[in-house]
């Protein structure tokens, strides 16, 4: 291929391309159809979206050597299966420098947000500098975000669930801080400092829980203790660097990080128990809950199956559900393509 050529995003895929490009692999499980022959199920990722893919038993990339967040370079065919796109991979391998001249870059395959995230920051910024009101208060997040803001910018939110990319804590932290300002004015017995500080704090933990991307998987640190020790922790050194900090203050902050997930089934190791607590739990899992329709639609309509929601939900216009059950193995019998071996440099 012309180190000229455009390789289609995952975006832009359709039913039936011949497709040929780069990607980064986010997942890789070895499994076997009712036939008891191995096959691989891929995620292929780039910064427009992900597609779930296989690899058939017929496949030479079946044994190939690339492994999940890995760079790879494939070809395949776009076949739909229960109303989803997939990618029938007949070759696959790792990139290799070679490959940048062929138009691999990796920033156009890592997932991110797609405001700006410099104007994201500034908005943070703006937010905790002018609408704290309590000094003590404002000096906390300010220097929380001195300390912590280089990184709280460019992480994921968390792996899979919502805002699952570059830049998706800090989206995530700026909207439930934008929507806090609005309900601590319909609801004036909040103290919208507190409220302000928790959604600073709640998913602050996560920076060391799941890793960067392209990575964005449990650290051994996040999987022996969470994101809700990790944040309380990360609250209780902000604290200690303030010179008598009122230990009030500081117990209902640690109130909030621990139990803005709402109930224990869920994580909490409390539940909320104060105004500002259930008002924080309610803003964090409206914003999730609604990047996640958000997220579900670019991706097809009618009723979807969303592991967050624990249940179908509608997205408008489309297919009836399907009914869960193992997959099998579909698109064996499919014809090879004619086109050439994998070669992209």
């Amino acid at each position: 291929m012309s180190a000229t050529q455009r390789y289609p995003s995952i975006a832009e895929l359709k039913d039936g391309d011949k497709v040929v490009g780069f990607a980064l692999l986010t997942k890789k499980e070895l499994r076997q159809d009712r036939n008891g022959r191995d096959y691989l199920d891929l995620e292929l990722t780039d910064a427009s979206g992900s597609v779930g893919a296989k690899v058939w038993s017929d496949s030479r990339a079946l044994t190939g050597d690339y492994d999940r967040h890995d760079f790879v370079a494939f070809r395949g065919t776009v076949n739909t299966y229960r109303d989803r796109l997939q990618v029938n991979v007949k070759e696959c391998r790792r990139v290799t420098e070679a490959d940048r001249q062929n138009g691999f870059e990796e920033s156009r395959l890592i997932p991110s947000t797609r405001q700006d995230i410099d104007e994201l920051y500034e908005r943070l910024e703006r937010i905790y500098r002018e609408e704290v009101r309590r000094p003590v208060l404002r000096r906390l997040a300010v220097n929380a975000l001195a300390t912590h803001g280089a990184t709280l910018r460019e992480h994921p939110a968390a792996k899979s669930i919502h805002h699952a990319y570059r830049g998706g804590l800090l989206e995530h932290v700026v909207s439930m801080a934008e929507l806090a300002l609005k309900v601590c004015e319909h609801y004036s017995e909040l103290d919208r400092d507190l409220v302000l500080l928790g959604v600073l704090f709640h998913d602050l933990g996560k920076i060391r829980e799941i890793g960067a991307m392209p990575v964005n998987d449990y650290t051994r640190e996040g999987r022996l203790v969470g994101h809700l020790i990790i944040g309380r922790d990360l609250l209780r050194e902000s604290c200690s660097a303030i010179e008598d900090f009122p230990a009030d203050l500081q117990l209902e902050l640690e109130h909030l990080i621990l139990s803005h997930q709402g109930r224990l089934e869920f994580g909490s190791p409390v539940e909320p128990m104060t105004a500002e607590a259930l008002a924080l739990h309610f803003i964090d899992d409206l914003d999730s809950k609604l990047a996640q329709l958000r997220q579900a639609r670019e991706h097809g309509d009618g009723f979807q199956f969303l592991r967050g929601f624990g249940r179908y939900v509608w997205l408008g216009e489309g297919s009836e559900p399907v009914e869960a059950a193992a997959e099998q193995a579909a698109g064996e019998a499919e014809e090879e393509s004619d086109q050439p071996g994998l070669d992209l440099g």
